[in-house]
């Protein structure tokens, strides 16, 4: 072979790699643009029904409570009265207090959801009814669910008749915030089983024959198997519940209309802007939770959510 022959083979072997690129990016820049336009139409209804409410809230909080047409700017003179002012404590113990209701669910759905849904998971009979049966809670409407829940805690309701006991569970601190956190752990751990349930469906029954043949046992599995291939799914199910958790206000607000130091950020909100009529607080105190709640599913996703879902880029 001459010098020039291979000199072109070498050529054509470079370049065709290139070409390879090129044909396969074009395709793709085709379906990114075509992505796009299909987009843009649920970007503006987004931007309709949730920007605009966002906008209208933090523009009013920057005016004060009149309820007449001639408005008088504060700037954040609002924030200052929730934050640092004549209204820190009560922000700062519904901030505190939501925080708590939405660990200790959090938490407790969490762990009793991992094990619903590895029960489910498992083969028997009458599996697709139970599955069924478990979104019976969920699909309850939670201002539903919080007056079963308020009846059943009632000092003459079924708790106290199952335990013996005469507790008045709406009346004090602790107990209030047991009954809300066990009526919210009711309702919506098996959400949290059915997204943790998707997750352990796509992980291949081979890994664990594998796993049991190389001597793993069922707590190696669960630890160095399980946990790892259905973390994206777990981590899903905890943002979606955290998210959910700090908006809290239907249970607190129909058990305890947020007496005995139950009074979340979202009751705040409420009782400020229809309650006392203070529409430019209220709007303050609607961008705080706003706030609040934003910067912590950018934190959770920012922590822990970074390798959620493992994206082969290789073409």
């Amino acid at each position: 072979m001459s010098a020039q022959s291979s000199h072109r083979t070498a050529t054509r072997d470079r370049l065709l790699p290139s070409r390879r690129r090129r044909r396969t990016t074009a395709p793709r820049r085709r379906d990114g643009r075509l992505a796009f336009w299909l987009v843009i139409p649920s970007l503006a209804v987004l931007t309709a029904v949730i920007g605009y409410p966002i906008v209208q809230g933090v523009g009013r909080s920057l005016f004060d409570d009149s309820v007449s047409e001639s408005l008088r700017f504060v700037g954040g003179d609002n924030y200052a009265q929730a934050l640092w002012g004549a209204n820190r404590a009560e922000f700062w113990a519904a901030f505190r207090v939501t925080w708590f209701f939405t660990i200790t669910t959090v938490v407790l759905e969490t762990l009793i959801g991992l094990a619903m849904a590895l029960f489910m998971n498992q083969a028997f009979r009458g599996r697709g009814l139970m599955r069924a049966s478990v979104l019976v809670p969920w699909a309850i409407p939670t201002a539903v669910a919080a007056v079963l829940w308020r009846w059943a805690f009632d000092p003459r309701g079924i708790i106290n008749a199952l335990f013996g006991t005469s507790i008045t569970w709406t009346g004090s601190e602790w107990p209030s915030k047991v009954a809300i956190v066990f009526a919210d752990t009711w309702k919506t751990a098996p959400f949290v089983a059915l997204l943790i349930l998707a997750g352990l469906q796509i992980i291949p029954g081979e890994v664990f024959e594998a796993a049991a043949m190389d001597g793993a046992g069922p707590v190696k599995r669960f630890l160095h198997i399980t946990l790892p291939l259905v973390r994206p799914s777990l981590l899903v199910a905890v943002l979606f519940r955290m998210l959910d958790a700090l908006r809290m206000y239907d249970l607190p607000a129909i058990f305890t209309n947020g007496a005995n130091d139950t009074t979340t950020l979202s009751i705040l909100v409420v009782r400020a802007s229809l309650g006392n009529l203070q529409a430019g607080y209220g709007g303050a105190l609607s961008t705080l939770t706003f706030l609040i709640i934003f910067a912590a599913a950018f934190l959770f996703v920012k922590l822990l959510g970074a390798n959620v879902v493992n994206r082969d880029t290789e073409v």
